[in-house]
């Protein structure tokens, strides 16, 4: 495949046809092989300005390229193409499936009844919905290709019927998505509360959750309103105020205990997070008597 960050990447309105929408309706359906085999199975990078596409994969490892970034399809999924997506293919010469065009006053149509569940370029395996999906696409094109009695009609409720699997399919892996950040987050934090001693980077603890160091800071920022660094620092934090408040340990001894190199270092990270120097903390609540970390701003998420 050529680049996708080319200068010249071309818009068509069918992949390989400069002419305007070749046909009445506001759909196009065909198999996936009657096009790409004009082009020795691989469909170079294009994006259209204001067509919709699904490319049902049934059977053949497929390989895409989206907006610069590539994946393999290995098991039957749906590929999502919105308007303006860059995008590729490099097909088997056994590729089996269907390539859906809809047209943007119909997918203006959906997306006003179905808000913005189809605008991002996503694929989703069928799992057990595949004779489902099977049968549906087969019909979808059977009614393309006739000519029978309300035959727009009907054409319209089947991509009625797959908009709405697609738009329950998003929804139910965005729970399970969501599902599994949670546990993620479980997870870091557990590893936070063993070594935060250590002073692992994000990195560190993102390898050993099974994230990459970006992810786990989205995920930190999503669920907890703070970067994964400032969640380890706020570990770091609240032991040093429970060693400050229940021990007579020196800030030199304590520094140590945190795993700190130098105790000016310390007493500068904790300033700098709680506003005040260690020695000065120890002081205020010695004074007022106030051992209560929530009322410091120390609480460790």
């Amino acid at each position: 495949m050529q680049p996708l960050d080319s200068p010249t990447v071309p818009v068509f309105k069918l992949y390989g046809e400069q002419q305007i929408w070749p046909t009445p309706d506001l759909l196009h359906c065909e198999s996936i092989s009657r096009r790409s085999s004009l082009y020795q199975w691989e469909i170079q990078p294009h994006r259209h300005a204001d067509l919709f596409q699904l490319f049902y994969i049934q059977r053949g490892h497929s390989r895409v390229e989206i907006e610069g970034k590539r994946h393999n399809i290995e098991q039957a999924s749906l590929q999502v193409v919105p308007p303006l997506c860059v995008h590729g293919f490099q097909f088997p010469e056994d590729i089996e499936g269907y390539v859906l065009t809809l047209a943007a006053p119909l997918v203006a149509r959906f997306e006003a009844e179905l808000g913005p569940h189809l605008s991002g370029a996503d694929c989703y395996p069928v799992d057990d919905s595949r004779h489902y999906i099977d049968t549906l696409f087969a019909a979808l094109l059977a009614e393309y290709e006739g000519s029978k009695p309300f035959r727009d009609t009907l054409l319209q409720s089947m991509v009625s019927t797959l908009m709405i699997w697609i738009c329950r399919r998003r929804q139910s892996l965005g729970a399970r998505s969501t599902e599994r950040s949670r546990e993620y987050l479980a997870s870091f934090i557990k590893l936070v509360e063993g070594h935060y001693r250590e002073h692992l980077s994000v990195e560190d603890y993102a390898h050993r959750v099974g994230v990459s160091g970006t992810y786990l800071n989205n995920l930190c920022r999503q669920l907890t309103g703070q970067s994964a660094l400032q969640v380890i620092h706020q570990r770091l934090l609240l032991e040093a105020k429970r060693d400050l408040i229940y021990t007579g340990m020196t800030i030199s001894r304590l520094s140590d205990n945190l795993g700190f190199s130098d105790p000016t270092y310390f007493s500068r990270f904790f300033k700098r997070l709680s506003g005040q120097s260690p020695n000065a903390f120890r002081a205020s609540l010695n004074a007022t008597g106030n051992t209560e970390l929530g009322s410091t701003g120390g609480e460790y998420p």
